[in-house]
């Protein structure tokens, strides 16, 4: 399945026809994304399931007609198996950013950790998973963030990217991830919990 993001609402686009929660199930083919999206913002609607036959060409059929934008983000872990946070606009978040013309992926993400959070010696390990959400800017855009599993020895001093709106970046244990999770996206509760599978 996929699960796209608007404002923390969930779209599930799957294959079954079994639901696993208690939103609407919608034909795929029968909708159109804009109303959904819309009804989603609006609060009349807390999430749906959008049903297709075939997973990756009802995938396909979505994207069509919408901009999708790139980015790449980390989660890092340090020599204690903390993992590196950013406090950007009074929510917690892994650090990410928009792909630049002529980069990979993976240089992506490494980068806008680095500028993020004024960290060296990362050392890129795997992929984790590609998360999505939609925002507005002038139309619906469909954010694509590729998440890397990264680690680094760097112990010196943390300096958040004020400019990004950022103005915390820490490293923080199981237990203090516990409990800013709530004060976090749901995109970034994904990473974390497919981080904790794969350890």
């Amino acid at each position: 399945m996929y699960k796209v993001f608007v404002n923390d609402k969930p779209i599930i686009i799957t294959s079954s026809q079994q639901k696993e929660n208690n939103f609407p199930l919608y034909i795929l083919k029968n909708i159109v994304f804009e109303e959904i999206v819309h009804q989603l913002k609006n609060n009349s609607l807390e999430g749906v399931n959008l049903y297709a036959p075939d997973l990756e060409e009802g995938w396909q059929q979505l994207l069509q007609g919408i901009k999708v934008v790139s980015a790449g983000g980390g989660l890092v872990l340090n020599d204690k198996k903390e993992v590196l946070f950013i406090f950007r606009n009074g929510t917690w978040d892994l650090p990410k950013g928009r792909i630049e013309k002529g980069e990979t992926i993976e240089e992506t993400a490494v980068r806008e950790v680095e500028e993020e959070c004024g960290i060296a010696n990362l050392k890129l390990i795997k992929p984790l998973l590609t998360t999505y959400h939609v925002y507005f800017e002038e139309k619906i855009k469909l954010k694509e963030t590729f998440w890397f599993l990264m680690t680094s020895n760097f112990d010196g001093k943390l300096i958040p990217q004020l400019e990004e709106g950022i103005t915390e970046v820490a490293f923080k244990n199981e237990e203090e991830i516990k409990k800013i999770l709530p004060n976090s996206y749901k995109n970034i509760a994904l990473v974390y919990d497919t981080y904790l599978k794969m350890r």
